[in-house]
């Protein structure tokens, strides 16, 4: 399936770390995160990527058109200059970069990547600013299997907030974690049929208008996950996720342990 990547975002609140970089350009290691999120897709054979690219969209194009996979390969090096790679990243995937305007909205984007697309009859979608461990392949068979229009994956936000219920004298009746509530967001990860273009209207962004309007129609459901799934929306999510990067304790990297469960 083609894989339609959200790259417009500016990052504002990582800025302490990314001066004008735009915000899936953010690195994790020695890649930025929106090649993590490529190579999650990769791992479950979707190689074919759409970049919907607004703010900074050069920064983009120009580190996948100098690409260097000696940072994340092995290789030899012969006489000083001739470089062997023993592995590769990139080589099989086809990366079409689409400008969709600095202020665009998702939904704008999207429509945007409609020629592109069509006419396949379902495709995947991403924020490009979380990482997951979820079982993508059961994701996509839970919408293949509905006559729904989109499934989106459905997490517990890591937050250290509380939800507070009052009574109408503002006593406090209960607090609750919101980790530890019923209540689940959207994480970012789409799998979409060709129909969500029936729902999506001019100039509007793609929550909550289009999805209200499936929910009213029965055509939304979600895959719930309950393993990891992080964002990285503020310069202290994305230490996080270096923290774990550095300790070896990537739980989104599928691809170095195999697992397609």
């Amino acid at each position: 399936m083609k894989v339609v990547l959200f790259c417009g975002g500016e990052g504002m609140r990582l800025r302490e770390s990314a001066e004008t970089v735009p915000k899936p350009m953010a690195p994790i290691g020695y890649r930025p995160i929106l090649w993590h999120v490529m190579k999650y897709y990769a791992h479950y054979g979707h190689k074919d990527f759409i970049l919907c690219l607004g703010y900074r969209g050069d920064i983009i194009k120009n580190y996948f058109r100098n690409y260097d996979e000696t940072l994340t390969n092995n290789f030899v090096i012969r006489a000083g200059q001739e470089v062997k790679l023993l592995g590769s990243d990139t080589h099989d995937w086809q990366i079409t970069m689409l400008e969709t305007g600095a202020r665009a909205t998702i939904g704008q984007r999207l429509l945007a990547a409609r020629p592109y697309i069509e006419p396949d009859e379902m495709f995947l979608a991403n924020y490009s600013d979380g990482l997951t461990n979820a079982p993508l392949d059961e994701m996509i068979r839970t919408l293949e299997s509905s006559d729904d229009v989109a499934c989106f994956l459905a997490v517990r936000p890591n937050l250290s907030y509380h939800f507070v219920r009052l009574d109408e004298t503002s006593h406090v009746c209960d607090i609750q974690n919101v980790s530890e509530s019923d209540m689940r967001i959207n994480g970012g990860f789409f799998v979409f049929r060709r129909q969500i273009f029936d729902y999506i209207h001019p100039g509007e962004d793609l929550v909550p208008g289009p999805f209200k309007r499936m929910l009213a129609a029965g055509k939304l459901r979600s895959y719930a996950h309950e393993g990891f799934w992080a964002s990285m929306d503020t310069f202290k999510d994305r230490q996080v996720l270096w923290e774990l990067y550095d300790r070896g304790d990537a739980p989104w990297q599928v691809w170095r342990n195999g697992s397609k469960a």
